[in-house]
């Protein structure tokens, strides 16, 4: 009989753990890479222009307009694909569990994951594809504007919905939270640059068919 150790299951389960991450390591090598510049939505999308797509798709679907939904994307992941949380560690040095279920490019925790899977997505709609990513956002804010009168124009309000929950929002829950007033805020004004800027490139992105060129087609 094995004598007892008191982390012998926290041990067997880190060993058990080594194939999988190895396996969602594996993926994320094929996804795209985060854009250098991300200040500049332009710069984004000349980078990933299917994510010019992905984004006017939700936007015509939802309503939440595309600078929007790339400033929540670029403050909750940097443009990630397989982000989560950091770990926490037992003891200081054994790799714990994480704070949250937030996973890929918008940080959907679980919970709202399955039901956007549930209300819409479908069964294969993945956290990792932006996609996918974008019209969650659009998904979600669609549903804050109903439940709390929020503006789709209104990033600032929006994020912080999207950070507390709607409920949350509807109680207040971010009033003396300081750091997220600021998150919320930085949001807003990441929202305003992309705006402004993206008016300058935006005809680049919409040449789909195989015959048109830039800048000879207009969306």
């Amino acid at each position: 009989m094995m004598p007892f150790t008191p982390f012998g299951g926290t041990i067997f389960r880190l060993v058990l753990q080594v194939p999988l991450l190895g396996m969602l390591s594996g993926c994320a090598i094929f996804a795209p890479s985060p854009p250098e510049r991300q200040s500049n939505i332009c710069e984004i999308f000349r980078e990933q222009p299917d994510w010019y797509d992905a984004a006017k798709a939700s936007e015509q679907r939802w309503g939440t307009p595309i600078s929007t939904q790339m400033a929540f994307i670029e403050r909750e992941s940097s443009f990630r694909s397989h982000v989560r949380p950091p770990r926490t560690y037992l003891l200081g040095f054994i790799p714990w569990t994480r704070p949250s279920s937030a996973f890929g490019y918008a940080q959907a925790l679980d919970p709202v994951w399955d039901e956007y899977q549930d209300d819409v997505g479908g069964i294969f709609a993945s956290r990792s594809d932006m996609e996918d990513a974008t019209d969650f956002i659009g998904w979600y804010n669609a549903r804050t504007q109903r439940m709390t009168g929020v503006s789709l124009n209104n990033p600032r309000h929006l994020y912080l919905a999207y950070h507390q929950g709607q409920g949350g929002y509807n109680r207040g829950s971010y009033r003396g939270k300081p750091v997220v007033l600021r998150a919320a805020g930085e949001v807003a004004t990441t929202a305003s640059r992309y705006r402004s800027q993206l008016p300058s490139c935006e005809a680049e992105f919409q040449c789909d068919a195989f015959y048109q060129v830039w800048p000879f087609c207009r969306g």
